[in-house]
C-alpha cells in the first residue's frame, strides 16, 4: 500500500473535493473500480451496490451535506460517475448486504487514565488488493480548525485527530440489525467527529443523530474528556468507557453487553484472540514511544502475533486479510504516528510522522 498526502486550507467543501479528485483522480478510479468487483465477488452486482450507496448519499445529504458535496466534487474532478465514489464512502453499508466476513478489522488499544494525555495504536486489517493507495489527508473543516485523517481513496475519513485535542480510532462490527436499507456511512459519522467535535459528549451527540445501516465501534480519545468506544448499529449507540484503570480496548466484537445479544460476528473470526492478545499485553504499552509500543504490541510472539495479520495467498483475493497500517494518535500535537505495514515490521522500521 502506497500512502500519499494531502493537505488543503479551503474551508468549501466543494473546492476541497475538487482539489483531491484533480490531484487523485487516478488513484480514485482505480479505487472504485476495485471496490465494484469486490462487491461482485461477494454476489452484490453493481446495480445493487449502485443503489445502496445512492441511498446512503442521499441519508448523508440529509446529516452532513457537506460531506456529500465534497464527494460529489471529488467524483466530478475525477472523472467518475458519483454513485461510484458515493459507494466506496459507503463500502460498510453495501458489505452490510452480504454475511459478515470471516474477519474483521482491526485491533485497538488504547490508554487514558484521567488527567493524562492519552497514548493510542491501531492496527488496520483489510484486503490488500483492494487498497494498491491510500492517503493521509490534512485538511480545514472550519476556519481555525485542523484535522488529520488517513483514509482510503474515496472515503471521507477513517482513523484521525483534531486540533481541539481530540482523535478517533475505528473497527467495524457486525449486527443482526444490519441491512441494504443505506444508511449513513459510519466512514462519515468518524469524518464529522473529526470535524466538529471537541469532547467526547459532543462526539456522542452527532453520532447519535445519525441514521445507520451498519455497524462500527469509533474509539473516541481526548486530552480533555475520558475516553470511550461508541458501538453504532442499527439498533442504536452504546458508550463503551475506558475502565478505571485508564485502559480501553477494541477488537471486532461488540462490548456492550444489550448490543452484543445481537453481534452477528461469525465464531471463527480472530477478534475474540485479538482482544485477549490486547489484554495480555497492555501493562507493557503505555509509556513508549511509537516503535517501542509497537514492539510491544506483538509480545512475545514478535512477528507471529495474532495482531500481525498476513494474508493467505492460497485463499482467494477476497479472503486474504492483512495488517497493512499500524497508527497511533498524538492528540496534544494533532499528529498522526503510522507504518504501512505490522506493528512488527513498524518496530523494526520506524514510523513516520504526519
Amino acid at each position: 500500500m502506497e500512502l500519499h498526502t494531502l493537505r488543503t486550507e479551503t474551508t468549501d467543501p466543494r473546492e476541497r473535493g475538487y482539489l483531491l479528485g484533480t490531484r487523485f483522480g487516478a488513484q480514485l478510479r482505480r479505487a472504485t473500480e476495485l471496490y465494484v468487483n469486490h462487491f461482485a465477488v461477494l454476489g452484490i452486482p453493481a446495480e445493487r451496490a449502485r443503489d445502496i450507496a445512492e441511498r446512503s448519499h442521499e441519508a448523508l445529504r440529509a446529516w452532513a451535506p457537506y460531506l456529500a458535496e465534497e464527494s460529489d466534487a471529488c467524483a466530478d474532478a475525477a472523472g467518475i460517475e458519483r454513485w461510484m465514489v458515493a459507494a466506496v464512502g459507503a463500502r460498510t453499508e453495501i458489505l452490510a448486504a452480504c454475511p459478515p466476513a470471516k474477519e474483521g478489522e482491526c485491533s485497538t488499544a488504547v490508554f487514558a487514565p484521567a488527567g493524562a494525555t492519552p497514548e493510542t495504536v491501531q492496527t488496520w486489517d483489510w484486503h490488500e488488493s483492494l487498497v494498491p493507495d491510500a492517503l493521509l489527508h490534512e485538511l480545514t473543516p472550519s476556519t481555525g480548525r485542523t484535522v488529520k485523517l488517513f483514509t482510503e481513496f474515496g472515503a471521507p475519513a477513517k482513523i484521525g485527530v483534531n486540533s481541539a485535542g481530540l482523535g478517533v480510532h475505528f473497527n467495524i462490527l457486525f449486527h443482526t440489525t444490519d441491512s441494504d436499507a443505506g444508511g449513513v456511512p459510519v466512514h462519515a459519522i468518524a469524518r464529522r467527529i473529526l470535524d466538529e467535535a471537541d469532547t467526547l459528549d459532543q462526539a456522542i451527540g452527532l453520532a447519535s443523530t445519525a441514521r445507520m445501516s451498519a455497524s462500527t465501534s469509533l474509539t473516541v480519545v481526548s486530552g480533555s474528556s475520558p475516553a470511550a468506544s461508541l458501538e453504532l448499529s442499527p439498533a442504536g449507540l452504546a458508550v463503551v468507557p475506558a475502565g478505571e484503570d485508564g485502559w480501553l480496548l477494541h477488537t471486532n466484537h461488540f462490548l456492550d453487553a444489550g448490543l452484543s445479544a445481537g453481534d452477528t460476528g461469525p465464531a471463527d473470526s480472530s477478534t475474540a484472540e485479538r482482544f485477549a492478545h490486547l489484554s495480555q499485553v497492555r501493562s507493557t504499552l503505555s509509556g513508549l514511544a511509537p516503535a517501542k509500543r509497537a514492539k510491544a504490541l506483538c509480545g512475545d510472539a514478535g512477528p507471529n502475533a495474532v495482531v500481525c495479520m498476513r494474508p493467505d495467498t492460497a485463499k482467494p483475493q477476497h479472503e486474504q486479510w492483512g495488517t497493512l497500517l499500524t497508527i497511533g494518535l498524538d492528540v496534544d500535537r494533532c499528529a498522526l504516528d503510522y507504518m504501512a505495514g505490522t506493528p512488527d515490521e513498524a518496530a523494526r522500521r520506524g514510523f513516520a510522522r504526519f
